[in-house]
């Protein structure tokens, strides 16, 4: 059907980040609506295609895109709109690149989207171009092809690696996508060093401090530019917990922290907004399903893959978070894996502010008046963590065969 120019009007609910009265960030209702012409861009013409719980990332970068005045020129389909940045997703042809790429094409914040994989990225570049979304594609295929994948980008997205299988831990993931995550960083710190670089290969705890060695290795390490992706893990706790409390999921909001796998995940329960009242039972269960709930996908796809649409989901929230930072937004606020002081251990889940620059503020409050089950889920995770981290460090330096 042809498209025809027509004043359209977009009503977005978010969850965008506030700072309040008491030094944690939380999240608040916000309803955004826009009023404009789109005679062509009809991505974004339906009133519900951005709308829902948990679209705080699209929402807030729509409302900046279409304000801001940064960029003046007007584009075809009728917004004024800065999309100014590359984005490059390195696994772009797996069960979570393919439907983050097409999330990420999504944003109006996105000029270039570089999809690179060792086979089968020219079909999904193809397919992904054909939407009538402001960002051009481009494919790049094999070791040959990713220095120039990686020239001028922005953000550096990393899927890459082999899924989850029935019986299989996050450990036993380990040789295979940290020999992956290493080489990749390594084009990374090569060809975009200033770029911010979002770690979803698993195991999380041990592929970033695998990063942070190559880029300390190449003399290129900044943490406040490195992250593990956790949002994972606070979608389903805020999805778990609106659904027990009968909440409106929009309000939600869970900090998470510790890590990303097992007991080292780590809701806290206690600081839930809005505040609401938990049994002892209740605390127990919902912690130990919001740290296996990886699983529960992984066992009902029973053999035929793993989380990959909810972890696609969540990564393009923290993309589209890290985006709207770099674009000036400073109210940018999520729950990240990154070079911490928080705790003794270097590495370190907790809400974070984003700014232009990367990490600007670790939010100490998130380690404040925690429950003693908290506290001593805290300090049991620790060990773990350590291990896994201390396991990261070793791999990446041990001497070359």
């Amino acid at each position: 059907m042809a498209a025809t120019s027509a004043a359209s009007s977009i009503s977005i609910g978010s969850t965008v980040p506030r700072a309040t009265s008491s030094s944690l960030p939380q999240s608040r209702a916000q309803a955004v609506n826009f009023n404009y012409s789109l005679p062509r861009f009809t991505a974004l013409r339906s009133s519900t295609l951005l709308s829902g719980p948990e679209s705080s990332s699209f929402a807030k970068s729509l409302r900046g895109s279409v304000t801001k005045s940064q960029s003046t020129s007007t584009k075809p389909y009728g917004l004024n709109i800065n999309a100014s940045y590359k984005v490059a997703v390195l696994g772009a042809a797996g069960g979570i690149g393919q439907p983050l790429s097409l999330l990420i094409k999504m944003s109006p914040l996105v000029s270039t989207l570089h999809l690179y994989d060792i086979a089968n990225v020219k079909g999904v570049a193809a397919d992904l171009s054909h939407c009538n979304t402001p960002s051009q594609v481009r494919d790049f295929t094999g070791p040959a092809e990713l220095a120039d994948c990686l020239k001028d980008v922005n953000v550096v997205v990393i899927p890459a690696g082999v899924p989850r299988k029935p019986g299989m831990t996050r450990d036993d993931l380990f040789n295979i996508n940290a020999g992956i995550v290493k080489t990749l960083v390594e084009a990374v710190a090569d060809n975009c060093p200033n770029a911010f670089i979002h770690i979803i290969s698993n195991p999380v705890n041990s592929t970033v401090p695998i990063a942070a060695e190559v880029l300390k290795k190449k003399g290129v390490y900044d943490p406040k530019k490195l992250f593990g992706v956790t949002t994972l893990d606070v979608v389903r706790a805020n999805t778990f917990v609106s659904q027990k409390k009968n909440l409106k999921l929009i309000d939600v909001d869970v900090p998470v922290i510790g890590g990303h796998a097992g007991i080292t995940i780590l809701p806290l329960l206690s600081k839930t907004k809005p505040s609401v009242s938990f049994t002892d039972e209740e605390i127990e269960k919902l912690t130990l399903r919001i740290q296996n709930a990886g699983t529960e996908v992984v066992d009902a796809k029973a053999g035929a893959g793993s989380a990959t649409l909810s972890m696609a989901y969540a990564a393009a929230r923290f993309v589209e978070s890290s985006l709207r930072a770099l674009d000036g937004d400073g109210d940018v606020y999520e729950c990240s894996f990154v070079d911490s002081t928080l705790t003794d251990l270097p590495f370190f889940a907790s809400r974070i502010k984003i700014g232009r620059n990367g990490v600007e503020a670790v939010i100490e409050s998130d380690l404040q008046g925690l429950t003693e089950y908290e506290q001593k889920a805290l300090e049991a995770l620790k060990p773990e963590l350590k291990a896994s981290i201390e396991k990261g460090v070793a791999f990446a330096n041990k001497p070359a065969n």
